[in-house]
């Protein structure tokens, strides 16, 4: 068996996860759009799988990796603390400081009248997607294949709903089914980058590892509480939306034992 580094698992799983935004937006394409119902229901498995992955697959692998570091058994938890609030600081900054708009939530960030509205959808699935990769990243950076497979896996299950998402409602805002599909696919790509800067940060410095895995959950968990939540409790499919989560996390965790 080919050993690869863990830098280049790290860029190759978190595109093949940015891969599926793509392949869940498929279906704009032949015009068979599910119902807002259903997309909630599958959304809500998103939010569950990166609920998951956040404690299962970087939390506590960050807490097993503090340890042996510290006599203090307080020291590993608030380390793993600090960085799980820095995580959700960082991307609340991005979503502060950039110009962005969300699908139902409208314009966000500083004035950014000069912008085309569909770089303001771009920006903001950006600053959602960007986490994501993050967190295959460092999964595949502090635990090779074993330790990125399962997060790699659950990150690309959640990202065919969100990429169906985005383009139904691209298609909402009067773009055509290809140039919808194509927006949709693109925001994919930012994964990878997310993947190589978290693998290449870990692999360069062990005593980093606990940090950028509780940081990368802290990521994960602003955009779950931010973004996808809220979204699919907006129509009144609470109850979809939580049967989705459920299910979301006990097949992550599953992945995540069986695999891991």
């Amino acid at each position: 068996m080919i050993s690869m580094s863990p830098i280049l698992l790290g860029f190759l799983g978190s595109l093949a996860a940015g891969s599926l935004t793509a392949i869940g937006a498929i279906p704009v394409l032949f015009g068979r759009i599910p119902s807002r119902a259903t997309r909630n229901l599958s959304l809500g498995f998103a939010a569950g799988v990166m609920l998951a992955a956040s404690f299962f697959s970087l939390i506590i692998p960050a807490l097993d990796a503090a340890e042996p570091r510290y006599q203090s058994e307080a020291a590993p938890a608030a380390i793993v603390c600090l960085a799980i609030l820095l995580g959700m600081g960082a991307v609340a900054l991005m979503n502060e400081k950039l110009p962005h708009e969300h699908f139902s939530g409208g314009r966000e960030g500083p004035a950014a009248a000069s912008l085309r509205r569909v770089w303001l959808f771009i920006i903001a699935i950006t600053i959602h997607n960007f986490p994501e990769g993050l967190a295959v990243g460092v999964g595949f950076g502090s635990g090779g294949l074993e330790g990125g497979m399962p997060l790699a896996i659950g990150i690309g299950l959640q990202n065919a709903p969100e990429g169906l998402a985005v383009a139904v409602a691209l298609l909402g805002e009067g773009y055509g089914k290809w140039r919808a599909w194509g927006i949709a696919a693109m925001t994919g790509l930012v994964e990878p980058v997310g993947g190589l800067l978290g693998a290449g940060i870990i692999s360069l410095s062990e005593p980093i590892l606990p940090w950028g895995l509780a940081f990368a959950a802290g990521a994960m968990l602003y955009v779950i509480s931010h973004e996808i939540i809220p979204e699919t409790h907006r129509s009144g499919n609470q109850n979809r939306a939580t049967l989705g989560l459920a299910f979301g996390l006990v097949i992550m965790l599953f992945l995540d034992v069986w695999l891991g």
